[in-house]
């Protein structure tokens, strides 16, 4: 661990906390828009984490699990090592209800991202090349987007035997390799060797308590790991990592009904739910196309064809 910590060019000694604020952009109105980034130190020596929330402006869930960490003090008294805690990156989309920020742009595909360039790409780069050079490694957290929920999981690439490693000690109830996706914050992070996890857990714009205390955990069980606290909740269920997943679409439009939800062990064959037409005559029930577990779901009632339903993992192996 470095004996000064330096962050947007700001010293943070070994034993110190400090509040930073980071300016990004200037909206049309004349606000400022700025992050908001607490960093803890221990006075022992340690890695860096970072944990992040809101980088889609109306994924509630993580930002509460990060907010909740800091209300509940506990990055306070870190026995060793330092973290930089960012409950809301995307503050536009957050203000807004929305996943991206002013011009419809997905801050997570938009790094490294432009000092110069859009607010997306700004929000990006801010955190680039302020704050990623200072850390060791990440959790970034997210919940499904727009209606779809997702079960606890976490996902890190398969080719990144760290980020492997910090999927494992997080111990969600379900793990995925999954392909960085380009520009993305995973993506860029990875290329500076600054290995970062993704806890999807509940969806957007709504509260889902068994998300949240499985992030939670998992942090803790990460912190601990690395000897920043002395104790850490053990997972209740074995993790299961899953090599694939598949989507299971809508046949027709109509009004959707799931029977099985997220989490569900299901079979090839097995109905899952049914779309019903919105006259009371027609119906077609959705079948598995496969055996394994539900990942994810779809909660939208009324749903067109070709929508994604259920999101199912497969070709697991005992963690």
């Amino acid at each position: 661990m470095p004996e000064h910590l330096i962050v947007n060019k700001k010293k943070i000694n070994p034993g110190e906390n400090q509040n930073i604020k980071l300016n990004v952009a200037r909206l049309p109105s004349g606000t400022v828009i700025s992050l908001r980034i607490h960093v803890y130190r221990s006075e022992n020596p340690g890695p860096v984490m970072l944990v992040m929330g809101g980088v889609h402006g109306d994924e509630i869930n993580g930002v509460e699990i990060v907010r909740r960490t800091i209300k509940k003090g506990l990055f306070e008294k870190i026995n060793a090592g330092s973290v930089i805690a960012i409950p809301l990156l995307n503050i536009y989309g957050f203000i807004n209800f929305s996943r991206d920020v002013s011009e419809g742009k997905d801050v997570n595909r938009s790094f490294p991202g432009n000092m110069s360039g859009s607010l997306a790409s700004r929000v990006a780069a801010t955190l680039t090349k302020r704050v990623l050079p200072a850390i060791d490694f990440g959790i970034d957290f997210h919940t499904g987007g727009g209606s779809r929920y997702n079960y606890p999981q976490i996902r890190y690439s398969k080719s990144d035997k760290k980020a492997e490693k910090l999927a494992k000690l997080f111990a969600a109830p379900y793990l995925l390799g999954k392909a960085n996706l380009p520009k993305s914050l995973r993506k860029v992070a990875m290329g500076m060797k600054k290995p970062i996890i993704v806890y999807e857990g509940g969806e957007s714009l709504r509260f889902d308590g068994l998300s949240i205390e499985n992030g939670l955990a998992g942090l803790r069980r990460v912190m601990h790991a690395h000897g920043m606290i002395d104790a850490a909740p053990r997972p209740l269920v074995e993790p299961k990592i899953f090599n694939k997943t598949t989507w299971l679409r809508a046949s027709r439009s109509g009004i959707f009904l799931w029977w099985k939800q997220s989490g569900s062990k299901v079979n090839a064959g097995e109905p899952l739910g049914v779309i019903n037409d919105p006259y009371g005559e027609n119906s077609v029930r959705v079948l598995a196309h496969r055996s394994g577990y539900i990942i994810g779901h779809n909660n939208a009632p009324v749903v067109s064809q070709g929508d994604a339903l259920f999101h199912i993992g497969y070709d697991d192996d005992k963690s």
